[in-house]
């Protein structure tokens, strides 16, 4: 698939069929995500891939409990990928001081567009999580004070027709989208 169709294919899923992912295809989305730039080349990524169904259904209760029920989805999801970040090292930290840009969130940005991507070439439905609970996430699975979770990345079989039903993606398709001239200038900002 070239990518101006996968661009145009990649939607926000958030039902999935009740089928296992294949491993090679999930370590297929993680090599191409290995491969993204960042600031300094400090790859401040790691992954923590939970495919095993008693795990996920407990990260998937303490990322959603409390104000974060909105995010239950999580539960129909196969694979839920952890992702985590490391505040980057001392070349990107100062860039960021200077800048005011945390280049390391940058990166996890990019990191992740291209594991999502990578899925959804494979066949794949992800969404991005960034509303869930941190902290219990955190002390399950041992994650230092100096690494954060900045998101969760489901990923799965679409349900069939999710893509047509959902009400999210019906509003949030190209043509809803701004135009062009709307966020494009040369050589000027109007």
């Amino acid at each position: 698939m070239i990518l101006k169709e996968l661009v145009k294919e990649r939607f926000s899923c958030r039902k999935y069929l009740n089928q296992p992912v294949e491993k090679e295809k999930i370590l297929q989305c993680l090599e191409s995500a290995r491969l993204s730039p960042s600031a300094c080349n400090a790859q401040p990524w790691k992954f923590i891939v939970v495919d095993d169904p008693v795990l996920k259904q407990n990260v998937a209760q303490e990322a959603t409990s409390g104000i974060y029920k909105i995010s239950k989805f999580l539960y129909n999801a196969p694979v839920i990928i952890i992702v985590l970040a490391d505040k980057g090292s001392f070349l990107s930290l100062a860039g960021s001081l200077v800048r005011n840009t945390r280049f390391y969130l940058v990166d996890i940005g990019i990191v992740c567009q291209q594991l999502i991507l990578q899925a959804t070439e494979l066949g794949l439905g992800t969404c991005y999580v960034g509303w869930f609970n941190e902290k219990p996430l955190k002390k399950m699975f041992n994650i230092p004070k100096n690494v954060e979770i900045p998101l969760l990345i489901c990923i799965g079989y679409p349900e069939e027709n999710y893509k047509q039903k959902d009400p999210i993606r019906r509003h949030a398709g190209s043509e809803t989208r701004k135009k062009i001239d709307e966020i494009v200038f040369f050589n000027e900002y109007k």
